[in-house]
Parts: C-alpha cells; structure tokens; sequence
C-alpha cells in the first residue's frame, strides 16, 4: 500500500510541474518586436497617367480640287520649314491665270485710252472712274487665280515628321481631302489629370518655390525619360465626374524619342509635412480595409483600421488612424488575435527602418 501511494504522490508532483510550466512556455513563444510610427517632413514620388503629344500636330489637307501629281517626300520623314510636299495638278488653275492676266492686260488698256481722253475732257470723271474700277477688279482676279495655283503646291508649314500618306501618287483628291498629318517634335505636351487633394499640395509647393515644378515621365518600357519636364499649365476647371484636373508638362526631345500619341507616366515629387511614416509590414489587411495592431499599456493588442495616404518602397504614409505616441507591432501579426495579451520587445523607427529592404530618406 505504501508503495502504491508513493507511486501516485510522484504522478501528482510531476501533472502540477508540467502543468505549471506551459503558460510559461507560451509566454515565451509571443516575444514580439513592438515599434512606434515615424514623424518627419518627407517627399514622396506620385504616379499619373498620361498622354503625349506633339508640341505642334497639324492635318495637311488638299486646298484645290484634281490629281495628286507628285509626292516630294516619305513617310515618317523629317522634313524642313517650306519644304515642298505635294503637288496636285496645277494646269486648270494655270489656264485661269493665264486668261484673266489676259483680260486684266485688256481692261488695263481701255483704262489708259479712257485716262488719256479725261485728261482732254473729252470724257467725263464718272466714265474714268468706271474704267479705273473695272482694271481694278481685273487685278484682283489676277492675284485670286494666283492664289489658287498656288494652292496646288503643299509646303511645310514648320519642321517636322510626316505620318502616313491618305492619298496616293496619280488619285483625285477634293478641295479639303486630308493628305497625311505633321508633327514637331522637338518638345513635346504631356498631359494628365491630378486629384483636387494633390493639386492643393501641388499649389502650396508651387507658390514656396520660384521656378516651373520639374517632373520625370515613365515611358511605356518602364524606363525613366532622361530628360526632366516642367508643369507649365492647368486647366482653368476641375472634371465633376472624376475630382480631377488637366495638368500639361513640357518635356524637351532633342534626340526625337517621344512621339505624338504615346502613353506613359508622370512622376512628380510632392513634399509632405510631419508625414507619419509606418512599415508596411506592421499592416495588415481585412476586406480591404489596413489594420495594425496597436499595444495598449496592459501589452494587450487592439486592431485599428487606418488610413493611407501615399506609399512608399516598404512604407506608407499614414491618414489617420493612429498618433506618434502609440506603439504598434511589428512581427508576429499572423500569431496574435485582438484583445490578447503579448509580451514584447521595443525598438524605436529610427532603428527599425534602416533594417528594412528598402528605406528612402
């Protein structure tokens, strides 16, 4: 019996150790890292949509109705101001201006005859008038059909790229007809549209700073243009169905990369003050909804929803949500639940965020 009782003394002895020691083991195993927000004046890098045009790009369209006679140049050739371009047929327009030199040279005669006999008063002032008022209007149907052949020639009207061709060697074309599109391309208007929020940023930037904001565009191959551009022009009104409005950058393009109807990116840098500046992965997400766990003074953790306002490379930049002064966690948000108590380890931002992957002052 003894023996028996000793037996079951030891197996209560070692249930009250074992038991004993597991919350301790689990208090152990919650040993989080805990840190605070990130108060400072910043810039952060926006992103926008945008569309590029030309500087200039106009539609060369026929003046004169006939065949298109000659073609002086090729498509997406480069061509110089004046240069000639097309040619329709010009002998209709050099006919009527043959015919009404002719009968300008006529009039011009009868004129002089009717002068010299005013001048003899054999005539009166009123019959000289009309004769002079007849070789007049014949003049000017001399300058009209000069106009018109010249109308038959297509120059350029500035330098620039031409675009495909509308019309053909040897086809009719009518008075109007497009012929094919130029470009100048030397600099080039990017536009995109920029929240009403970030505009006011935008105009208190602006309105501290002398010169045009300066902006980079992100072309289509994800490169960064080399060449920096100025916001130089806003639209006078914002779009009611969307809260934005039309900015209009100036890029320069002296090796004529940027072409007229290219998509791309706006980056523009816009500075922010007393950003508050959290880890990404101190968030987590909840029906789309940015959570963090703040740690209250009982190291109890509470979620709260916040805010972003801007992000950056393994940052963001809060809204609201939370203050300077709360402590947030770091790791281990996958092995708490709210409401539960941790034990932690602190360490401030200043401390935290340069071991992150990527941390951009």
């Amino acid at each position: 019996m003894k023996s028996i009782f000793l037996w079951m003394s030891l197996c209560a002895v070692y249930c009250f150790t074992s038991c004993s020691s597991k919350p301790e083991e689990k208090e152990e195993q919650i040993k989080l890292l805990v840190t605070s927000p990130l108060v400072k004046d910043t810039t952060v890098t926006k992103e926008y949509v945008a569309q590029i045009h030309a500087y200039q790009h106009i539609e060369l369209r026929a003046l004169e109705k006939g065949y298109l006679q000659k073609i002086f140049v090729d498509e997406g050739q480069e061509v110089k101001k004046g240069q000639p371009m097309f040619q329709i047929t010009p002998l209709v327009y050099n006919a009527d201006l043959q015919k009404s030199q002719a009968e300008a040279n006529y009039v011009g005669i009868e004129y002089q005859n009717t002068k010299n006999l005013a001048d003899s008063n054999i005539v009166s002032k009123n019959e000289l008038a009309l004769a002079k008022a007849k070789y007049n209007k014949a003049k000017a149907e001399v300058s009209l059909a000069k106009t018109h052949l010249q109308f038959t020639s297509i120059n350029a009207p500035f330098n620039g790229i031409m675009d495909h061709f509308q019309g053909r060697l040897g086809s009719l074309v009518d008075e109007g007809d497009l012929l094919t599109t130029l470009s100048d391309n030397s600099k080039m208007w990017v536009y995109f549209n920029v929240p009403e929020a970030e505009y006011l940023a935008y105009k208190e930037h602006a309105k501290a700073s002398d010169d045009a904001v300066k902006v980079n565009l992100l072309m289509a191959n994800n490169e960064v243009f080399p060449f920096p551009g100025k916001v130089q022009t806003i639209e006078a009104d914002f779009n009611n169905e969307t809260g934005n409005i039309a900015f209009r950058a100036t890029f320069p393009n002296p090796n004529g990369l940027l072409r007229n109807g290219e998509t791309g990116s706006v980056l523009m840098t816009v500075p922010l003050k007393h950003a508050l500046i959290v880890p990404q992965k101190a968030t987590f997400e909840v029906l789309e909804k940015k959570f963090v766990y703040v740690v209250d003074k009982n190291n109890v953790v509470h979620q709260r929803e916040v805010h972003i306002a801007s992000e950056m490379p393994d940052l963001y930049i809060l809204k609201d949500g939370i203050t300077p002064s709360d402590k947030i966690l770091l790791e281990g948000i996958r092995k708490v639940k709210d409401g539960e108590k941790i034990s932690y380890t602190y360490e401030s931002p200043q401390q935290v965020l340069p071991k992150l992957k990527v941390y951009s002052e």
